[in-house]
């Protein structure tokens, strides 16, 4: 299999038991998570080579959470260590018409400290085939926007490929300069780009006419989305691919999931997931892009997408924000098994 590399950050997280609010907890159940780091997670999981570069403090947090990612395949052979802190986030998970909330607290970690020249990108890239970054790591700081772009222009020399997330997040544009100005220079070094249905307008303006994510109930017409795909190409001419993950949301519990994919001439449609009684959808978008990755490395664009969708599906099932399924559990809901009957 493949070796891919991911370049993030990876944070503890504090998150009420079943669905209490902050004020009502006295616990938080803990485990690690983090948009680069959740990718990698599905990737050894569906038998690839895995590596997650990040920046730790050296600490016995941060060893747990190296032991985390160990666990799960995950190499870290390239991870630096320095600075004073691990992020954190806590989460309190919604119910029915109470959407879950986030709360970071991860200003002066270890990560948003890095810079440029303190990783060794051709030594990380030896032997990768692809490189996969996300939004929310430039929109940590400086430091961590300028390491991601070096990282991506580095694995264009070397011609890897690389995919981007867009992966707004409003809570973490804070130093001074907009998502927009920082991720032009990064988008344009990707291959493949993934968004959801609002991350193209809330970065670059881009998007379908007549949309309200907030108006859906759950309908979410695929072909719209064919003008943003378009939009996205020709803003960015390297890409080959552009991906919008759909997600309908009927309440906080009972979501419609599903992607397009356009490679420039095609607009392929993934089934449409209907999801209830909803376990945990914190990194849906990562399980997703993870089996998109896998999917484009084994299959052609339709198959990839479908095992991308069915992939992020099985997440949503899953507590916590890695996606611990196999290619052979993906595989079965995409033939249409999807009973839950006990496998004995």
């Amino acid at each position: 299999m493949s070796k891919i590399v991911t370049f993030g950050e990876i944070m503890l997280r504090l998150a009420t038991p079943g669905y209490l609010r902050f004020s009502q907890a006295d616990t938080f159940n803990a485990t690690f998570g983090g948009g680069e780091a959740n990718v990698a997670v599905s990737l050894a999981n569906f038998g690839h080579e895995a590596q997650f570069v990040s920046r730790f403090p050296d600490n016995d947090i941060a060893r747990a959470c190296l032991a985390s990612l160990h666990k799960h395949g995950v190499g870290t052979d390239y991870c630096i260590f320095g600075g004073e802190r691990l992020g954190i986030y806590y989460l309190e998970t919604g119910a029915v018409s109470r959407p879950s909330k986030v709360v970071y607290d991860r200003a002066h970690s270890s990560i948003s400290e890095i810079k440029p020249g303190m990783i060794d990108w051709d030594k990380v890239f030896e032997g990768a085939t692809w490189f996969h970054w996300t939004g929310i790591t430039p929109a940590i700081s400086q430091g961590a926007a300028d390491v991601c772009l070096e990282a991506a222009k580095a694995a264009n020399r070397l011609g890897i490929t690389v995919s981007c997330d867009l992966n707004y997040r409003k809570k973490l544009w804070n130093y001074g300069k907009s998502a927009g100005e920082v991720m032009e220079a990064l988008v344009a070094c990707s291959d493949i780009i993934l968004g959801n249905e609002e991350d193209a307008e809330k970065v670059f303006g881009i998007k379908p006419e007549g949309f309200d994510v907030t108006a859906t109930g759950g309908k979410v017409d695929q072909k719209r989305f064919q003008s943003v795909c378009e939009q996205l190409m020709a803003r960015f001419p390297r890409a080959k691919k552009v991906v919008i993950t759909l997600r309908g949301s009927i309440n906080a519990n009972h979501n419609t999931w599903g992607g397009v994919l356009w490679n420039g001439t095609t607009l392929f449609e993934s089934p449409r997931y209907d999801i209830t009684n909803i376990v945990d959808r914190v990194g849906g978008g990562d399980s997703f892009m993870g089996g998109l990755i896998h999917g484009l490395l084994n299959f052609d664009d339709q198959a990839a997408l479908n095992f991308a969708a069915a992939a992020s599906c099985l997440k949503h099932t899953i507590y916590g924000d890695f996606n611990l399924v196999s290619v052979a559990e993906v595989e079965a809901l995409m033939k249409g098994d999807g009973s839950g009957r006990v496998s004995r």
